[in-house]
């Protein structure tokens, strides 16, 4: 059962039930998602060494939101972020939008979004900076989820932060002792005040009541790679894998999910059209960036990050082997001979042979 197939079927009843709530994002990532390996002007082009059978396959869309696509550019940014990981333990911060602020992530995503980030890195440094066990320079990597496990829009970000900092002016890095890092309460209060403030300054019309206490998150992960490969898993590959989506009966649709309370799996069931606009809401403005590096941990701080592995180096860190993660190579059988077909590149697909 494919996410796509469910689009397919049910778009005219979607279109007319949703018409004037549809953003122009959405209709890019459907239109993507429509064509995906089937509407595509080029195609990849494989032959058979055994037979010379030859055959040609229409394109993936690449589209970000696309359920069939964006493997190895999760699995690229994966080992680009293994590449910056110190030998320290990690912390997950996490900043979480209130239910009331909702309503604004769904009108004016683009504007809402970026305000989050710019805001929620400020907190972190200010906290860094006046931490008795740090008082420094840190790094962070930021994810942006809008969705629970039940994909309710539920915008949050999770960040990932070394348990350490850098003091520019004695060259020193300071590493954090012990399972404590920032405490939650207190994230959460400045959170709340300076994104209010930020939002006011975007003139963005905000609900008249609003939760006096936020909720803001800090846990020790241990080792970073567990919290990167959390991260990377809704990343680049939609909301929804379809292996998550168990049938499409009498325009009902089920798909499982896992309960954050009791970790149990259970089964969710909404119109075919509910459906589709639970999973569509979380197609993001274009040019609007999910993840974004600060810090130490920002793509131009290469030589200051070697510059600490080497001092941890010296301290007797031990760096643990990292396993290398490579490209999954697609691959494909011949329908006559069985046996593998090579690929030979990309050609122009007849234009007779375009749907």
């Amino acid at each position: 059962m494919k996410f796509i197939d469910i689009l397919r079927d049910h778009l005219d009843a979607f279109n007319q039930a949703y018409d004037g709530q549809i953003t122009t994002s959405m209709r890019h990532a459907i239109n993507a998602m429509l064509s995906c390996r089937v509407h595509t002007q080029r195609a990849s082009h494989w032959v058979c060494q055994g037979c010379t059978h030859t055959a040609d396959f229409p394109l993936s869309c690449g589209h970000r939101s696309c359920p069939q696509c964006q493997y190895n550019t999760t699995a690229d940014w994966l080992a680009k972020q293994q590449a910056k990981l110190l030998s320290v333990d990690y912390f997950m911060v996490t900043f979480t939008l209130p239910y009331e602020l909702r309503v604004v992530a769904k009108y004016q995503p683009e504007a809402l979004y970026p305000a989050m980030f710019s805001v929620a890195a400020s907190v972190l440094k200010d906290f860094a900076l006046n931490s008795p066990k740090l008082a420094g320079d840190i790094g962070f990597t930021g994810v942006l989820h809008t969705h629970s496990r039940r994909r309710d829009l539920h915008p949050h970000i999770h960040f990932i932060i070394p348990a350490g900092s850098f003091n520019k002016t004695q060259q020193h890095w300071k590493k954090n002792k012990g399972k404590y890092l920032f405490n939650a309460f207190n994230l959460a209060k400045v959170w709340r005040a300076r994104l209010l403030e930020q939002l006011a300054k975007l003139n963005l019309k905000l609900p008249t009541s609003l939760p006096k206490k936020w909720v803001a998150d800090c846990q020790h992960m241990g080792k970073g790679l567990p919290a990167l490969q959390y991260l990377s898993r809704y990343l680049y590959r939609g909301v929804l894998p379809d292996k998550s989506i168990k049938s499409d009966v009498d325009g009902l649709v089920s798909f499982e999910y896992k309960d954050s309370q009791t970790q149990s799996t259970k089964v969710r069931t909404l119109p075919a059209t509910e459906f589709l606009w639970l999973i569509l809401q979380h197609v993001l403005p274009k040019g609007l960036r999910r993840v974004r590096d600060y810090g130490l941990l920002r793509g131009n701080a290469k030589k200051l990050r070697l510059q600490i592995q080497l001092m941890l180096a010296v301290a007797g860190a031990v760096f643990p082997i990292i396993p290398e993660i490579k490209r999954r190579l697609a691959t494909r059988r011949c329908p006559c001979c069985q046996q593998p077909m090579h690929f030979m590149g990309i050609v122009k697909r007849p234009t007779n042979l375009i749907p």
